[in-house]
């Protein structure tokens, strides 16, 4: 049975060389000039780094663009391109509200609600998505949003938080920092970018003595409560979902070349730390024997990218 949970874990982490990936980032409604230039730097920034991704699809509405009739076209022209091999990112930064049982993504005109956003990413192929909601009351859109094979990041851990957030900030800054590639193999996931954002806001609450109104929070499992930090199933999805890449990753995915060969360094880094999850539930001698043969072959693998 135990060898039997770490197939089917391992499953999960089978090589996903995806043909593109399609970034949508929208900077809603801000209200008042300060937010309404922070939510449009946050997602010009992001807009600048998503762009330099291999194979990338970017569109990002801000300002006047920042409606929910140009997020729908932008989302049914995704729909219509991608494919299930394709991954899809959604970035939502702004305000959010939550009435007690419904969360909505403020925005130039009428709103849009955490279930109609959650029908249009149906509608996408891309059995991979992931799905960043930076803004007040994100928590409130997690169990609308959730879904299998969808990664739901959200700064708040409920409705109820509903004062503006730094998330968003800090997520962007994740993406610019190299730093938060914290295994340093030049490839940011999703997790690592998540835990770096939670920690930067927790320290930006600390810096300034103030009681912190934010508390991010995610779902891969596409299945019960957001949950703070990984464990029991979640974040398993996050940990194998790459941002984007670094230096020679990124080379790497650029050259046709090379591409597989990327493709099979992060199946078996995926693997590696599947294998480490699991270890707790597998025989000693299996779990050695396994671990050493995929940490050979990763060895093996690296030599072919670097030459």
């Amino acid at each position: 049975m135990k060898r039997l949970l770490l197939s089917l874990a391992s499953f999960v982490f089978t090589m996903h060389a995806a043909a593109a990936t399609y970034y949508v980032t929208v900077a809603g409604l801000g209200g008042e000039p300060d937010y309404e230039q922070r939510f449009n730097a946050n997602a010009k920034d992001l807009d600048k780094v998503f762009r330099s991704v291999a194979a990338a699809h970017v569109v990002t509405l801000t300002g006047a663009q920042a409606t929910a009739a140009q997020l729908r076209t932008a989302l049914s022209n995704v729909a219509q391109q991608a494919t299930a091999t394709d991954d899809f990112v959604l970035v939502l930064i702004g305000h959010g509200s939550f009435d007690g049982t419904e969360y909505k993504f403020n925005l130039v005109g009428p709103d849009l609600t955490a279930t109609e956003i959650a029908a249009m990413c149906d509608r996408i192929a891309a059995k991979r998505q992931l799905v960043v909601d930076t803004t007040s009351s994100s928590g409130g859109a997690v169990a609308a949003l959730e879904r299998s094979g969808r990664i739901v990041i959200a700064a708040t851990k409920s409705g109820t938080e509903k004062n503006a957030t730094v998330f968003a900030r800090y997520f962007v800054e994740a993406l610019q920092d190299t730093s938060a590639d914290v295994d340093k193999n030049e490839s940011l996931t999703a997790a690592e970018a998540y835990t770096y954002a939670s920690r930067k806001t927790a320290a930006f609450y600390e810096s300034q003595k103030r009681l912190a109104t934010e508390h991010a929070v995610f779902n891969d499992t596409g299945r019960g409560d957001a949950v703070r930090d990984a464990g029991n199933g979640q974040g398993q999805l996050m940990a194998s979902f790459t941002l984007l890449r670094y230096g020679a990753a990124q080379k790497a995915a650029a050259d046709p070349g090379k591409q597989s060969l990327l493709a099979k360094k992060e199946e078996l880094e995926q693997k590696i730390d599947v294998l480490k999850y699991n270890k707790a539930a597998m025989d000693a001698a299996d779990y050695k024997k396994q671990l050493t043969a995929a940490l050979l072959e990763l060895a093996r693998v690296q030599g072919e990218l670097d030459q």
